[in-house]
C-alpha cells in the first residue's frame, strides 16, 4: 500500500489521501518507523520482500519464487527439479504485454488452460499446476536456476520478445534451460490462442489468457522455521496468494484458507480478520495476516481503487481488530506494514522503506500522529534493516 505522489490524488499518496481514522490512531498510541525489505542487489519482489521482513536472510535462503508457491500448494520439489512461478498472461496481436493477469481470470477458467497445457505441452520435463487466478506453477526436470526472465507485472505494454528468458551464463544447460523457457512461451501462444475458455472471455470484452510467462526460477530452499529461529510457538499465516503461504510453510506457518479470499479488492476481509481472532483464542502464538488488494490496484495503476483498498484495510479489518483486543482476555502485539511499495505511476515495485506501526498495551507512543508514508519517517524506530523489524517485534 506504500506509494508515491499520484495525479489522481491531488499530489497525495494513497495513503495520505484515504480515510483512515483506525490506521492513524494505532500510529498515534504505538511507535512507528520504516523498514528497507529488499536487500541490495535484490529485485523488489513480494518473495524477496516477504522473507526480508519475517527477517530471513534473503541471499542465503532464497532460490525462486516458483518454490514457495510450490510449498503452498503441497508440490514437492525433487532433486534435479527447478520450480518456475508461472502467470498466464495477456500478449496484444501485435506482440505487446498488456498485463501480467490476464484481466485477473477467474481460477476456475485458469485451470481448464492449466489442464489443457500439461495435456499439449507435456514432453516428460515439464509439468504444470492450477494456482490461484493467473498464478500457476512450473516445474522443468533438469532445469538450470541460471536463468533470468522479467517479472510480467515490471514490464505491462513492453514487447513481450523484449524479456523472453535469457542464460545468465555462458554454461551450455543455462543456455539450453532459457531456449527450453522460450519454446514453452511460444508454444502456449499457438495452444491457447482459439481455447474456448479465451474465445469466450474475448466475446465477453475481457483479456485473453493466451500465453504463459514462466519467471523466478529455482531448486528446494532450505529455510529454518520461525519457531527455530525466534522461539515463537504455533504460528499461523492467512493468504489468498500461494507464495505468502508457501512462504509461511517453510517459516513453519500453518497455511489457513478463507472462504472468498480473492487477492483483489473484493476479498473477504471481515473473514480474514474473523480467521485471525478465532486462532489468537485458539493456539496461536503469532498469525500472519496478509492482504493483497492494494498491489493489485497499483499493478492496475488504479490510484482512486488503491485509495479505496487502504480505506477498506483501515475500516474492515485494523478498526475491528482494535475493537475486538479491548476484551481479549490477554495482550496481543499488532503490527502494520506493506512488504514494498506498489506506485501507481509505474504500476510495480519499488526497494523503498516501507512505513510500520508497531503497538502493544503499554508500549511508550512516539510523536506520529498519522500512518503515511512521510510521517513513519519521523517514528521512533528510525530505519530498520534485516532481522531488526521482527526481533523488535516479537521481542514483545
Amino acid at each position: 500500500m506504500a506509494d508515491e505522489a499520484c495525479g489522481a490524488l491531488g499530489g497525495l499518496t494513497p495513503l495520505e489521501a484515504a480515510s483512515t481514522p483506525a490506521l492513524d490512531a494505532l500510529a498515534a498510541a504505538g511507535r512507528n518507523g520504516c523498514l528497507a525489505t529488499v536487500p541490495e542487489g535484490f529485485h523488489p519482489g513480494s518473495e524477496i520482500a516477504h522473507l526480508s521482513l519475517l527477517g530471513y536472510d534473503v541471499p542465503a535462503v532464497f532460490e525462486g519464487r516458483g518454490t514457495l508457491e510450490a510449498a503452498s500448494m503441497g508440490v514437492p520439489i525433487l532433486p534435479g527439479e527447478m520450480a518456475m512461478r508461472c502467470n498466464l498472461v495477456c500478449i496484444t496481436p501485435d506482440g505487446i504485454l498488456k498485463n501480467h493477469s490476464a484481466g485477473h481470470i477467474s481460477t476456475e477458467e485458469a485451470d481448464q488452460l492449466i489442464k489443457f497445457l500439461n495435456e499439449n505441452l507435456d514432453d516428460g520435463r515439464c509439468s504444470f499446476f492450477t494456482g490461484v487466478s493467473y498464478r500457476h506453477l512450473l516445474k522443468i526436470k533438469g532445469g538450470d536456476k541460471r536463468v533470468e526472465v522479467t517479472p510480467p507485472h515490471d514490464v505491462p505494454g513492453h514487447p513481450f520478445r523484449d524479456e523472453l528468458a535469457r542464460p545468465l551464463c555462458d554454461d551450455a544447460a543455462a543456455v539450453e534451460t532459457a531456449a527450453y523457457i522460450n519454446r514453452l512461451i511460444l508454444k502456449s501462444q499457438e495452444l491457447l490462442a482459439n481455447h474456448p475458455v479465451n474465445l469466450r472471455r474475448i466475446a465477453e470484452g475481457k483479456d485473453p489468457a493466451n500465453s504463459i510467462w514462466p519467471w523466478s526460477a529455482g531448486y528446494k530452499p532450505a529455510m529454518k522455521t520461525m519457531t527455530e529461529l525466534y522461539g515463537i510457538g504455533k504460528g499461523y499465516v492467512i493468504s489468498a496468494v500461494d507464495l505468502i503461504r508457501g512462504i509461511g510453510v517453510y517459516a513453519g506457518l500453518e497455511p489457513v484458507i478463507v472462504e472468498g479470499a480473492t487477492g483483489l479488492y473484493d476479498t473477504n476481509y471481515e473473514g480474514k480478520l474473523e480467521a485471525a481472532l478465532d486462532l489468537l483464542r485458539k493456539d496461536a502464538d503469532f498469525v500472519f495476516l496478509h492482504i493483497e488488494a492494494s498491489d493489485e490496484a497499483g499493478h492496475e495503476g488504479d490510484a482512486v481503487l488503491k485509495k479505496l483498498t487502504v480505506e477498506y484495510l483501515d475500516h474492515r479489518i485494523v478498526g475491528p481488530l482494535m475493537e475486538a483486543l479491548k476484551d481479549f482476555g490477554e495482550d496481543v502485539a499488532v503490527a502494520v506494514l506493506p512488504d514494498h511499495p506498489t506506485p501507481c505511476h509505474i504500476r510495480t515495485h519499488t526497494a523503498n522503506p516501507v512505513p510500520f506501526i508497531i503497538w502493544y498495551p503499554g508500549i511508550e507512543a512516539d510523536s506520529v500522529t498519522a500512518y503515511t508514508e512521510k510521517e513513519a519517517q519521523r517514528g521512533s524506530y528510525g530505519l530498520l534493516k534485516e532481522d531488526q523489524f521482527i526481533r523488535t517485534f516479537l521481542e514483545k
